[in-house]
């Protein structure tokens, strides 16, 4: 690995106004369980986060992300919130959530907060409230309730499958039933019901309040529902396109929420930010990155693309254009907390695809089903593509969000047992699919795993089980080493905050299909070689690789970044 020194790198390309923080930011996911573990009682925590803020500032992140650390029964990971305005006695308190936030913003680290407006979890005090109440009360009315169909209405409402497996339709004592969209334990919010729209209103102002910085947006295109009856079949509703009118997806009605949400964003110095969660037609996307709603919208299409030149070019090329479609910025990310990770992914063999071009089927899935034994992972292969990706990714304009652990290189923990896994997916779907467990494994920040320190992350060991392998890329184990996957995150990170400037970028004509180099406004240069043969670099000016050039030439597999000439 090359890197030159900071202060030689070209200086940021000046602009009329500064830019918002979040515009092109590198935001560093948290999912607070499995980051690390303060008290010793196996569950990462609040204070745990605290301790690392140090590490956070090194890494060189500008945000954090935090998955949700609310009250809740862990239904699903915690995004089954029982109180969304206080935090989940296990992972700490409201006073250590304000240390950790004066913690991280003192090293200049901006918090961004999980929020979770679809469902609730059944123990919120509202679903309580609603299964005490009974048919027709006001409390009922906050959730979807209906009537059975068939003999005594003991059928669900509707054929609905539910995103985990299963029905759709979950039935209460008194004979009703209601929609959950998701696990069993996350019943659906009515938000036709002001008091739900009011309600959050109430919860974006708390945490404002106390200092968060934005908001990470939960399946955000799932909120209004237009359930009519008679309601629809499963069938009828896998027909309907999805063009705003759609009764349970993407429904240009929910930007009328987003709207109201804006508003209190707006009222604060500076404004709150929100990035949303929507998996909707990529012509939809502005509708959510729009400054009038929610500001930036994910863009998942890196998490379904190969190691491929062609596809990695046609997703940033849409992307781009997206965003300036909508006056945002665009997002990357490779890594999250619901996918295998890239590490992993890259080193299994091209999923095959359907007539969209997505994946036919997870990728990786059926790998972690086997244990991690079939098709055989080329871990070596899935590293040096990870690598290179992370640095082509890392140069685009926009916001660049990472997922805690893919700085050490972390591959998918596929050996986890049947008796050990958390995920609903795996309960709901009778074991055909193992769920995102393999991505939630608490972090290794020591090599040992002695007195059950789970390599750091505890004293009182992991709540999913840690594989032997994790010491060698653990934290202590990559922290010496300058060719480790740590340390070219960190390099690459700060050089990107020098580097970073107007939000566009050039495509340079490399004469391969299979390398891509691009040209941002200040002449940094990023190229990177997806294929196997080395390609030649013609310039001298090397600020960062993933692999050592050799007699100037970039080998398979492998990004460089090249140092810019000026200003434009």
């Amino acid at each position: 690995m090359s890197i030159v020194d900071v202060a030689q790198a070209p200086a940021q390309h000046p602009i009329s106004e500064p830019a918002p923080w979040w515009r092109q930011a590198a935001v560093y996911q948290i999912y607070p369980r499995s980051f690390s573990d303060a008290n010793g009682d196996g569950l990462g925590d609040l204070p745990g986060i605290t301790s690392k803020a140090d590490y956070l500032h090194d890494l060189g992140i500008d945000a954090v992300w935090l998955s949700p650390f609310y009250p809740s029964a862990l239904a699903d990971g915690g995004y089954d919130v029982a109180d969304y305005r206080n935090v989940d006695p296990r992972l700490g308190t409201l006073t250590d959530f304000d240390a950790m936030l004066d913690a991280l913003h003192t090293r200049g680290i901006r918090v961004v907060v999980d929020i979770v407006p679809n469902h609730t979890s059944d123990q919120h005090a509202w679903f309580q409230e609603a299964l005490a109440s009974g048919r027709g009360s006001s409390a009922r009315e906050r959730y979807i309730f209906r009537e059975g169909s068939g003999p005594d209405g003991a059928l669900p409402p509707t054929d609905w499958v539910a995103a985990f497996g299963g029905s759709s339709w979950e039935r209460v004592a008194d004979g009703q039933w209601y929609l959950h969209n998701f696990a069993i334990e996350q019943p659906d919010l009515n938000w036709s019901n002001p008091e739900v729209r009011a309600d959050f209103l109430t919860t974006l102002r708390f945490w404002s309040d106390r200092g968060v910085d934005g908001f990470r947006i939960d399946v955000a295109h799932m909120l209004t529902k237009d359930l009519t009856e008679p309601l629809p079949s499963q069938a009828q509703l896998d027909a309907l396109p999805r063009d705003g009118r759609h009764p349970m997806v993407d429904r240009d009605d929910v930007h009328e929420v987003y709207a109201e949400w804006r508003q209190v964003f707006n009222s604060y110095d500076p404004p709150r930010t929100a990035v949303a969660e929507a998996w909707v037609d990529k012509a939809r996307v502005p509708l959510y990155a729009s400054p009038d709603g929610l500001g930036q919208a994910f863009n998942f299409d890196l998490l379904e693309a190969d190691f491929d030149a062609g596809q990695f070019e046609t997703v940033v090329r849409d992307n781009l254009t997206l965003a300036e479609m909508s006056g945002s910025s665009s997002t990357w990310v490779l890594s999250n907390h619901d996918v295998v990770r890239h590490a992993t992914r890259y080193g299994l063999p091209q999923p095959a695809r359907d007539d969209t071009g997505r994946p036919a089927r997870k990728h990786g899935a059926d790998w972690v089903i086997s244990g991690g034994v079939t098709p055989v992972l080329d871990r070596p292969a899935g590293e040096r593509r990870a690598r290179a990706a992370t640095l082509f990714m890392l140069g685009l304009p926009g916001s660049s969000y990472l997922y805690q652990g893919e700085e050490l290189g972390l591959h998918e923990v596929a050996e986890i047992p049947a008796g050990d896994r958390q995920d609903p997916t795996f309960f709901r779907s009778a074991g055909t699919d193992l769920g995102r467990d393999g991505c939630r494994v608490p972090l290794p920040w020591e090599t040992g795993n002695d007195g059950g320190s789970a390599f750091g992350f505890g004293t009182g060991g992991s709540h999913l089980p840690q594989p032997a392998w994790f010491g060698d890329y653990s934290v202590a184990a990559q922290s010496t080493d300058p060719l480790s996957s740590l340390e070219l995150y960190r390099s690459a990170l700060s050089l990107r905050r020098t580097l970073q400037t107007g939000e566009h970028l050039e495509w340079i004509p490399t004469g391969r299909s299979d390398v891509l180099r691009y040209r941002r406004p200040n002449g940094w240069e990023i190229v990177t070689n997806f294929g196997t043969e080395p390609y030649a670099v013609d310039r001298s000016d090397v600020l960062l690789t993933s692999r050592e050039l050799e007699a100037g030439t970039l080998p398979g597999e492998a990004t460089v970044w090249l140092g810019g000439h000026g200003m434009e």
